[in-house]
């Protein structure tokens, strides 16, 4: 699938995603917003892929944000009509197969929020992340201000947006931003080996997990319970549960087959 920002590859039943505009730290433009978009639609539809990784090229930045040249000039009806249409954020949130984020240098503004709409983020100890949107009058709106605060807490989501500063992959770890920290040259082959683990699961079990994690955040508890209860004996309905329950009962691994 030819795109002009965004490079798709696949490594058995890994799909990566790379934001391939290094010259410009991987900015989101409007066209690299629609390549993301179109690369998940692929992957989507790709029964041997199980797992996604989101990076960015080169070693400098994963996505350093926006691409601040399409902001000048643009009124508030303009603006707002680029952002009320599909988003990627929402994209990569709802995709239905396990996301990871594989930051390997800035994580800001659209970066940052792009991390957030992911499941899980691995990031290298040189990564830098932030929401800096305050210093040029705005505020994020990718996303930021809700991802970022049912993620960490409002107190401390408060003071990263309205002092915008940047911080390292370790504070990020410490606040729960991010899973795991590690030296850059173990990052790829580390975050490989957890999409690779994830990927051995259940297709059907990994999917109705994300929607029923994601409820808790878009639910009262009860609701959520209640639909957890849903979603679990779903599961029941499946080929997979059957050759998992097999599985266990014979000690030998399970073959899943997503059905």
């Amino acid at each position: 699938m030819a795109l002009e920002n965004v490079l798709i590859e696949k490594r058995g039943r890994v799909g990566v995603v790379t934001v391939n505009r290094p010259d410009k730290l991987n900015a989101l433009n409007i066209r690299t917003r629609e390549d993301i978009l179109a690369a998940f639609d692929e992957l989507e539809k790709d029964a041997d892929v199980r797992v996604v990784v989101i990076t960015g090229a080169g070693e400098k930045a994963f996505i350093a944000g926006a691409d601040i040249n399409e902001f000048a000039g643009k009124t508030a009806v303009q603006q707002r009509a680029v952002m009320k249409g599909r988003r990627a954020f929402d994209a990569v949130e709802d995709f239905p197969k396990p996301v990871i984020a594989m930051i390997n240098g800035f994580a800001l503004g659209g970066g940052c929020e792009l991390a957030l709409a992911c499941d899980i983020r691995v990031a290298s100890s040189k990564a830098k992340l932030g929401q800096p949107e305050i210093k040029l009058g705005i505020i994020p709106g990718g996303g930021g201000t809700q991802r970022l605060t049912r993620l960490i807490g409002e107190g401390k989501a408060m003071e990263l947006i309205l002092t915008g500063d940047m911080i390292s992959a370790e504070e990020a770890e410490r606040l729960g931003l991010v899973n795991y920290v590690y030296p850059p040259e173990e990052l790829e082959v580390k975050t490989m080996e957890l999409a690779g683990k994830i990927a051995e699961m259940s297709p059907v079990a990994l999917t109705l997990a994300k929607q029923s994690v994601k409820n808790a955040a878009r639910m009262e508890i009860r609701a959520g319970l209640e639909a957890e209860t849903e979603l679990f004996a779903l599961c029941f309905s499946s080929e997979d549960k059957e050759e998992g329950v097999r599985a266990f009962i014979e000690k030998r691994k399970a073959e899943f087959k997503g059905r």
